[in-house]
């Protein structure tokens, strides 16, 4: 059975930057600021005490207005999924 890597808790630190523990005991400190685009992000962005209020639930970064930022992501430290959409609809416009 395979194991996912999950966030076993977060540590906020200076501006956007976070410091994380996995569950394989890896630790990272990485700068969430790409990640923060959205509306939803957007009172995240806009005021500290409300990016500093994130907990992790479940092995996910969490904030209590119900933004997340999927632990795979972190971990293996994949583009944002702005950019990926933003990617497939250039994608797509170049065949359709």
């Amino acid at each position: 059975m395979t194991q996912f890597v999950r966030v076993q808790c977060v540590e906020p630190r200076e501006g956007f930057n976070v410091h994380i523990h996995f569950t394989d005991g890896l630790q990272r400190t990485i700068n969430l600021e790409p990640y923060l685009r959205g509306p939803i992000f957007e009172p995240l962005r806009n005021d500290p005490s409300q990016f500093r209020s994130m907990r992790v639930e479940e092995g996910t970064i969490t904030w209590p207005n119900g933004a997340d930022i999927d632990p795979d992501v972190l971990y293996y430290g994949l583009a944002p999924a702005w950019t990926v959409a933003t990617d497939t609809s250039n994608f797509e416009s170049k065949f359709l």
